[in-house]
């Protein structure tokens, strides 16, 4: 019981910089980021580190001098983690570990390691350990000497705990095998997919931990996992919905987040067939985060990716619960007003308006907060795709049947 405790809260350090590219809040809003990510995989940030750059180091990523401070620290505190938060190339992950001299990870292997904690099917599994091998195979140089000695935790999960997994050759063998193993698969669920019939197709999609699944299961009855970490839910569930007397299906979907690694994009590129055949997109955002635009750029950006942008969508503004502006101190002129300052009406008339009334709704998930309306809307939007698809349903749709009738 000790041992997973300590497990759970590894103690470790991230490190950012600031650049041309990305300004000091940038920097904090992507290190909080960071920070959640790490409590996900089961660490606990103890320090931050960062620094000013026009570039990232292409051998150290930091400047040598911020590597001695870390280096200092890590060995002053007993820590045995570091993660960066951008992707190290093979070289520069080499000259850190070696200077370091512990376990060093970036963004993009700590997110492989939760997904890694979070597959529960064969074919998320075998999504996970593709993106995983593609990310290990040019990183092999001296891998193994460091994961020989720092064994177990985050970022050791999945490929790589072997000696036999290090060698070129076999991981490889190993990533053609698997994507012919994707390949078969992917034929399986295409059939399942075109067994479904022609019921209209909803799909739910949005930055990770907007509270998709917990409004899967408040809309569909059904029993999705849900917890208040990253990637909480990975595999694709669908579930037959009605909401009145309209059955259509309705699919929870991976999350997506900022700074995705392209190895999961590619891998998981077959189980986002399910927001591609989507009639209907519920994309849903977390109002009450302080950075939820930039999530809903990355979210379009990747639905764009997987040419899924153009399709009929109603923005879903989640948790209007627990959104708290920013206090406005109206009788001091000197603060301009923010987008951290505006209440849930203010924001309605910025470009949020020109969603149009229809596509845009504003909800709490947990504490059922115009989900009348949420649900209203989202069967109008089903039922007049269903029209189009059948146009001639007496059972659905009365009109047509005293129509017939007339006739």
């Amino acid at each position: 019981m000790l041992e997973i405790e300590k497990h759970e809260f590894e103690k470790t350090a991230i490190v950012g910089i600031v650049t041309q590219n990305q300004d000091e809040e940038k920097l904090r809003e992507y290190l909080d980021e960071l920070e959640f990510l790490t409590y996900t995989a089961g660490g606990e940030v103890v320090k931050r580190f960062s620094q000013k750059m026009d570039k990232p180091n292409p051998k150290t990523f930091v400047g040598t001098g911020k590597l001695d401070e870390i280096n200092y620290y890590i060995k002053d505190n007993d820590i045995k983690t570091v993660i960066f938060d951008d992707e190290l190339s093979p070289s520069q992950l080499k000259n850190i570990t070696k200077e370091l001299d512990c376990k060093v990870l970036d963004r993009t292997n700590l997110i492989l390691d939760i997904f890694a904690q979070r597959a529960q099917t064969s074919y998320a599994r075998t999504q996970v350990e593709l993106a995983q091998c593609q990310y290990l195979l040019p990183r092999l140089t001296g891998m193994w000497t460091h994961l020989e000695r720092q064994r177990g935790g985050i970022g050791m999960r999945g490929p790589g705990e072997t000696e036999i997994e290090t060698d070129r050759r076999i991981v490889r063998d190993r990533i053609s095998l698997l994507k012919e193993k994707i390949k078969t698969i992917d034929k399986q669920m295409s059939v399942q997919r075109g067994n479904r019939g022609a019921m209209v197709r909803v799909a739910l999609v949005g930055y990770t931990n907007v509270g998709k699944s917990t409004l899967m299961n408040a809309i569909g009855k059904s029993d999705v996992f849900v917890e208040n970490k990253l990637f909480a839910t990975l595999d694709t569930t669908v579930r037959k919905t009605v909401i009145k007397n309209l059955p259509f299906l309705l699919s929870d979907t991976v999350g997506f987040i900022r700074k995705l690694p392209t190895q999961l994009v590619e891998s998981f590129k077959s189980t986002l067939d399910e927001v591609r055949e989507a009639d209907l997109l519920l994309h849903v955002v977390d109002i009450s985060h302080p950075d939820f635009e930039d999530h809903i750029s990355s979210v379009n950006d990747i639905l764009k990716e997987i040419k899924s942008d153009n399709k009929p969508t109603i923005m879903v503004f989640n948790k209007i619960d627990a959104y708290n502006p920013v206090y406005f101190d109206y009788d001091n002129l000197e603060i301009e007003k923010e987008a951290k300052h505006y209440t849930l009406d203010e924001w309605k008339q910025t470009w949020m308006n020109k969603i149009g009334e229809n596509n845009a709704l504003f909800i709490s998930a947990t504490d059922k907060l115009n989900f009348e309306e949420f649900r209203e809307k989202v069967y109008e939007a089903v039922r007049e795709i269903h029209i189009t698809r059948f146009p001639y349903n007496k059972f659905l749709y009365p009109e047509y049947k005293e129509a017939m009738d007339t006739e």
